[in-house]
C-alpha cells in the first residue's frame, strides 16, 4: 500500500522500511510512528523490533511513564492482526524496551 510522504524525515524513515524484510505489524507501527510528527527521532526497524532514537536531552522517565496511554491510543489506527512487538527507546545515555502484546 502506497504511503504519501510529506516530509524529508517520513522518505528516510519509510526507506528503512523498503531495505528491511519486516512483518505488517511491526511495518504499521513504524509508519504510524513517522507519521506522528515526532521531532528529531529516528525510527527504525531492529530485527523483528522497532529501534526508537531520541534526542540526549530527553527525559526518558516521561516517556516511560505516558507509553501505556500513548501507545494504546496509537494502536487504535492499527487494523492489522496483532503480534508480539518491542520497542526499543534510546536517548543516546540509557535505554528501556517496552513490550507490545506479549502473548501474541
Amino acid at each position: 500500500m502506497p504511503v504519501k510522504i510529506k516530509t524529508k524525515k517520513h522518505q528516510q524513515c519509510l526507506l528503512f522500511i523498503k531495505d528491511v524484510v519486516m512483518n505488517t505489524y511491526q511495518q504499521k507501527w513504524i509508519e504510524t510512528l513517522a507519521h506522528a510528527n515526532l521531532q528529531n527521532w529516528v525510527i527504525k526497524p531492529q530485527g523483528d523490533d522497532i529501534f526508537v532514537e531520541l534526542p540526549h536531552v530527553t527525559d526518558l522517565k516521561l516517556i516511560r511513564d505516558n507509553l501505556p496511554e500513548t501507545i494504546g491510543l496509537m494502536a487504535l489506527d492499527i487494523v492489522v492482526p496483532k503480534r508480539r512487538l518491542k520497542f526499543i527507546f534510546h536517548n543516546g545515555y540509557e535505554q528501556f524496551e517496552y513490550l507490545l502484546n506479549p502473548a501474541a
